[in-house]
């Protein structure tokens, strides 16, 4: 009996996509296996990362200037 033309393609759309499916798992696997042996081989040592230097305190602001900054972010505030 011959196969309809949809039918040819639906048969070729499932072995190609069956291919594609197939290669796809094997280079998962290829590319886990090879991961595993490579790191079982070459092992990398964690690096300490030098711990942050503290930060100089900011110059006082004197108080003029706080009152002006505060009186500034009032008057924003008083805006909205």
């Amino acid at each position: 009996m011959q196969d309809t033309l949809v039918q040819q393609g639906m048969d070729l759309m499932f072995t190609g996509m069956g291919t594609v499916f197939v290669f796809l798992t094997l280079l998962v696997i290829g590319t886990l296996a090879m991961s595993t042996i490579v790191s079982h081989f070459f092992h990398v040592e964690e690096v300490e990362l030098p711990k942050p230097v503290a930060k100089e305190k900011a110059a006082p602001v004197n108080k003029k200037t706080l009152a002006v900054i505060q009186a500034a972010v009032h008057a924003h505030r008083a805006k909205k």
